[in-house]
């Protein structure tokens, strides 16, 4: 019974964490939508989760002896990076279609509420399970 709720719990803050990873990228994006230059970049949300879920890790390359030894189980925060593909191309080579990342940024936004109520109402129905009275 727990472990269902834990897992639960956890998927719902795995896509909490993608998230907010995704919309750090998407405002990097909107942030350097005068950069000349600039690739916008973003993640595909779906293969990230089911990478996550799957326990999916990754994995970081010492370059030199100095390095220091890294954790290489930690779940992968947004998957590899993918450049967006510009619908008109710019005369400054930066590839951010404004209209389409504020779009991106809104949609990401909305489901990440959604995300965070869906956990809310799932801690209130636990905390409500837990203090009702049982009929013995």
């Amino acid at each position: 019974m727990l472990n269902r709720i834990a897992d639960e719990l956890d998927f719902q803050a795995r896509a909490l964490d993608l998230r907010a990873e995704r919309q750090k990228t998407l405002a990097s994006n909107i942030a350097n939508s005068d950069t000349p230059g600039y690739k916008a970049v973003d993640f595909d949300f779906t293969a990230a989760m089911q990478q996550a879920q799957s326990g999916g890790s990754l994995a970081l390359a010492r370059t030199s002896g100095a390095h220091l030894g890294a954790d290489t189980t930690t779940p992968v925060a947004g998957g590899p990076l993918k450049y967006r593909q510009p619908s008109q191309a710019a005369i400054d080579n930066n590839t951010v279609d404004l209209d389409l990342e504020r779009a991106q940024f809104t949609d990401n936004a909305v489901k990440y509420e959604a995300t965070l109520r869906f956990i809310n109402n799932q801690v209130k129905a636990l905390q409500t399970a837990l203090q009702s009275p049982t009929n013995s």
